[in-house]
């Protein structure tokens, strides 16, 4: 049985309540943050922030962030109240790197277990690797997910700064009830005026 609890864990640094990814109910009010629905961002100086398209449905899937030489690909998702995804979430992205063809190994973060892997990218004949590093925080009712590639993947100094720039992500789980592993939905800041 002992499987089955460790699989059901959460995994998070132990300060997450406060040092985040914050829950909403744990964010600031007064902090100037960019509402992206599922999850709020604050601004920073040199941050620049896409919305990933589903082409087919026109639903956004994930928010990128650029910084410090870096990206940072995160996903807030539902999750049970009492177990986490992050264990789970770990070794399925484990094997798809590995169906790829990529390499991963599993190491200890900042933010806990991480994976950090060289994944193909295929560029006409010739495939190159890409070093990504995969995190993920389970919080309460959900799991944020992370993908940081760049410097961030491999330089210290701009792993600290993207690590900082995750941590700074506020999560809007909202009441309505959904399925665990179900996306938060993600939508357009408001205005950039507000933003």
């Amino acid at each position: 049985m002992s499987d089955e609890l460790e699989i059901g864990r959460k995994s998070a640094p132990g300060d997450r309540a406060t040092s985040g990814p914050l829950d909403e109910t744990e964010a600031n009010p007064v902090r100037p943050y960019i509402d992206l629905g599922g999850i709020k961002v604050l601004p920073r100086e040199g941050l620049n922030l896409r919305l990933e398209v589903e082409e087919q449905t026109k639903r956004i899937v994930a928010v990128g962030l650029d910084y410090a030489e870096s990206t940072l690909q995160v996903q807030p998702f539902a999750a049970p109240r009492t177990t986490g995804l992050w264990d789970e979430t770990r070794a399925q992205i484990r094997d798809q790197v590995r169906q790829q063809g990529g390499r991963v190994e599993e190491r200890e973060g900042p933010l806990g277990a991480e994976l950090l892997a060289e994944v193909p990218v295929v560029a006409g004949q010739d495939a190159q690797m890409r070093l990504a590093r995969f995190v993920g925080v389970d919080g309460p009712r959900w799991f944020l997910r992370g993908v940081i590639g760049g410097a961030g993947a491999s330089d210290p100094a701009a792993a600290e700064q993207i690590e900082d720039l995750f941590r700074s992500i506020v999560v809007v789980r909202g009441g309505a009830p959904m399925p665990p592993r179900d996306l938060i939905p993600l939508k357009m800041p408001s205005s950039p005026a507000s933003a």
